[in-house]
């Protein structure tokens, strides 16, 4: 009987263990959650690459097929017909062009866990917390009788 109150406190330190590495290890709950949210930033990332493109496809078919959009995209880049005159203001050349992007780049970050050893230690120390707090309990009732 006496055995069994102290392996109370190596079951407590498996307990532990074991709960921690669920909540906060490396392949735990936490981690698993971050690199959930880290997906669904990947495929927004998808979504709004595949949005661009369309939008890039579209201007590509209009360039290729319309003469009026070929004639708008030369002018805006300081083309014009040979007999027609130019008046440039400075500094207003750049507000004309619409910006150029290829997409965000994002790299995904490590998951904050709790390491195998900080677990280890932290479990060990509590299960001799409880396995200290037993052995005081059995001196008290042993002094008591």
């Amino acid at each position: 009987m006496k055995i069994q109150k102290y392996l109370v406190g190596i079951w407590a330190a498996i307990a532990i263990y074991t709960l921690l590495s669920f909540f906060g290890g490396p392949k735990g709950m936490s981690s698993y959650n971050y690199l959930l949210s880290e997906r669904d930033r990947q495929w927004n990332n998808i979504e709004n690459l595949g949005n661009l493109n369309e939008e890039l496809e579209r201007t590509r078919s209009n360039l290729i097929y319309d003469q009026d959009t070929i004639l708008i995209h030369a002018r805006q880049m300081g083309y014009g017909y040979h007999n027609e005159r130019f008046v440039r203001i400075v500094g207003l050349a750049s507000a004309n062009t619409p910006p150029s992007t290829a997409g965000n780049i994002y790299y995904a970050g490590e998951p904050a866990f709790i390491s195998d050893k900080n677990m280890k230690i932290t479990a060990l120390i509590l299960g001799m917390l409880v396995f200290i707090f037993l052995f005081m309990l059995e001196l008290i009732e042993k002094r008591s009788r």
